[in-house]
């Protein structure tokens, strides 16, 4: 977490308390390059987002009444930007908690000229407790989340029954709930814990797969992936 990001927000009685939890990532900030602290030091005052005690208002956020959309964990953000170069009518908020990776979607925000980007620097489930208004988003998206592939990890895994209702709540009705993972195993956990989840329906159907929407990008490492015969899953659950 950076400095920008520290707070010490009070809880209402209208918040949920933060209890202790496992998390679903190991902080590894490795070094920023120079361009990616350049970006940061000139883009994160217009483009980051601070953790506090402060509901967003969306619309005075964004300057305008839009579909928003969150995306958990966008690594080094090509995809976010792409997205939202390709959705100028929609919203983003990127959330990530390696700096490495806000640089390089800052970076990314100016070279395009986007304005319809906010990041935060900060644990996602943090922030949808804290800073994101019930019923309020189109999407979530969560894309690629470290698979913890053995399983005494499992537990580790951001998608779980808890977590799906969190994501439920902050979903307006028809709001959907986008994963991707390129590990099958992940896949199917990722299907049960939904499939068990209440306020919710598979856009494909009970127990079936959605093929990759065009909104989604094409990664390099998903292109090499299907030449090599690896999977790729994605799943999307609608707020009923």
């Amino acid at each position: 977490m950076t400095e920008e990001n520290k707070s010490n927000p009070t809880q209402d009685d209208n918040r949920p308390t933060i209890t202790h939890r496992i998390k679903s990532f190991v902080l590894r900030q490795g070094r920023l390059s120079a361009a990616q602290q350049n970006a940061i030091d000139t883009q994160w005052p217009k483009f980051g987002l601070t953790v506090s005690d402060e509901l967003l208002d969306l619309t005075e956020l964004f300057g305008r009444d839009a579909p928003t959309i969150v995306e958990i964990g966008f690594g080094m953000g090509k995809s976010l930007a792409e997205m939202a170069e390709a959705n100028p009518q929609q919203n983003y908020i990127g959330i990530e908690v390696h700096r490495p990776g806000i640089g390089a979607l800052l970076k990314l925000v100016e070279e395009k000229g986007l304005t319809n980007i906010r990041v935060y620097n900060h644990d996602a489930i943090e922030v949808l407790e804290k800073c994101i208004p019930k019923n309020s988003l189109a999407g979530v998206y969560l894309f690629f989340p470290d698979p913890w592939h053995k399983k005494r990890h499992n537990k580790r895994r951001i998608v779980q029954p808890a977590f799906a209702q969190t994501i439920a709540s902050h979903l307006k009705p028809g709001g959907q709930f986008h994963m991707a993972t390129d590990w099958e195993d992940y896949a199917l956990h990722m299907m049960e814990v939904m499939n068990a989840a209440e306020n919710y329906r598979n856009i494909s159907g009970e127990g079936q797969y959605t093929p990759r929407p065009e909104y989604r990008p094409l990664t390099k490492f998903e292109a090499r992936g299907h030449s090599l015969g690896h999977g790729v899953w994605d799943l999307i659950f609608e707020r009923v």
